[in-house]
């Protein structure tokens, strides 16, 4: 590998590292959640509260995260994300009482709001346009690949009969924030973030060089002359102009079906869920592993495909999966042609889709369409959609289960997805091997 691309993808690597803590936080609390429960005596508000806490955050971090990484820099943010991690995984395994491990998961969640925003953001920054896609799709890789690494961990330490075994969970984070934090020190800055805020082309420049020298030219150029007259007068209410509507209401849409498609609801109940289907409490921890399985070899795949067949073809056949996979469920639970016993064949189905599909296409999309300078307020408004659903969806999935039936809760999500399908095949652009300062001009 030529020694350009090599040092792209170390950056891409690290920044995506974010997204590696964003799984691993997101999904390790699905193993320590009951015993919380039981240790503090909590009841079910209280107990949902704890465990949805950490979303409330993430959607502030995606809502403000745009800020310091228009202000400061994406990389002094994403340093600061780290941090954040570092902190918040001590802070929980450490709490004494369930308020405190509250705040220390509320601070996690800003981090993983915040890196769902800012660690894309860098990546299509400074990618060369005919890996865009692939580098970018490394962060998804690295959620999927916390996800696992989270529920292996929740069965190692689940089975190892540890004392307090759930702050064992939750503190290893530790870890790979510590390591993540200090390999972010040394990333350059964003060479589109020196141009739109800062005005600096020849740094920029530089940085293109090395890590997009067949488009740095073109980058410099295209990018004088997109630039605002006063890109550090920008906010949030420019996302509504007229020319840049269109885009922020895509990012908001596509957000809209990630969450509508059920994928955190599946993630953060999976255990519950296989054990709905016979499965006993260990063997379901174990399931739980197969679902990252799963997901990390179905991302692989959109990794490979996302810069050869494009964004819409990856969102065709993931919309497809959904449908195809949301509908059988459903059909297990009311009593259709397949037995209930098909539950976890047709969960692994349905992370496949969303993996290869919305999984592998989200953070690329939503990072292309808008231009250098209101990248940040646009990833952050897509970011706080996803997350603010990502919230209600996990929040009320449990009660709406209850009340109606699991079958009716998947009939929903698959009709969401028949919907999807419609809006990509009508409204969705094909963004694959066109540079970000292209994208914005015709987006």
């Amino acid at each position: 590998m030529p020694k350009g691309k090599k040092y792209v993808v170390f950056l891409s690597i690290t920044a995506a590292l974010g997204g590696f803590l964003f799984g691993f936080d997101t999904a390790v609390i699905s193993g320590a959640e009951r015993e919380i429960q039981q240790v503090w005596r909590l009841g079910d508000l209280k107990h949902g509260l704890a465990v949805a806490i950490a979303l409330y955050g993430t959607i502030l971090g995606a809502l403000l995260g745009g800020i310091p990484a228009n202000r400061f820099g994406r990389k002094a943010t994403l340093f600061w994300i780290g941090i954040l991690y570092f902190i918040s995984a001590l802070g929980s395994a450490f709490s004494p009482e369930v308020y405190s491990f509250m705040f220390f998961r509320f601070l996690g969640g800003l981090g993983v709001g915040a890196s769902s925003v800012v660690a894309p953001m860098y990546i299509s920054e400074i990618a060369p346009a005919n890996r865009r896609g692939q580098l970018v799709a490394l962060y998804q890789f690295n959620i999927v690949l916390g996800i696992l690494i989270a529920y292996f961990s929740n069965y190692l330490i689940g089975t190892a009969s540890l004392i307090n075994s759930w702050r064992w969970m939750l503190g290893v984070e530790a870890i790979p924030a510590f390591l993540y934090t200090l390999l972010i020190l040394k990333v350059p800055r964003s060479p589109r973030w020196l141009i739109a805020k800062r005005g600096q082309y020849e740094a920029a420049r530089e940085i293109l060089t090395r890590t997009d020298p067949d488009g740095a030219d073109e980058a410099i150029r295209l990018a004088q002359g997109n630039s605002l007259r006063k890109p550090e007068r920008t906010s949030y209410l420019n996302l509504w102009e007229k020319k840049i509507r269109p885009a922020a209401w895509m990012a908001i849409i596509f957000a809209a079906f990630n969450q509508l498609s059920g994928i955190n609801a599946i993630i953060y109940f999976a255990p519950r869920i296989f054990e709905s289907a016979g499965i006993t409490t260990s063997d379901a921890l174990l399931s739980t592993i197969g679902i990252g399985i799963v997901n990390l070899l179905a991302t692989l795949l959109g990794l490979y495909l996302i810069d050869k067949m494009g964004r819409k073809f990856l969102m065709y056949i993931g919309s497809v999966g959904y449908i195809v996979s949301l509908s059988l469920i459903a059909s297990t639970y009311l009593g259709g042609v397949l037995p209930i016993s098909w539950l976890p064949t047709l969960i692994f189905l349905f992370i496949a889709s969303h993996a290869i599909g919305q999984g592998s296409v989200i953070w690329v999309f939503i990072g292309e369409i808008f231009p250098n300078a209101l990248r940040a307020y646009g990833q952050s408004i897509g970011s706080f959609t996803h997350w603010i659903l990502a919230a209600i969806i996990a929040n009320t999935f449990p009660y709406f289960a209850a009340q109606l039936g699991a079958g009716l809760i998947f009939s929903f999500f698959a009709g969401m997805m028949v919907l999807q399908l419609i809006w990509v095949w009508i409204k969705m652009p094909e963004t694959k091997g066109r540079s970000l300062e292209n994208i914005s001009q015709s987006s």
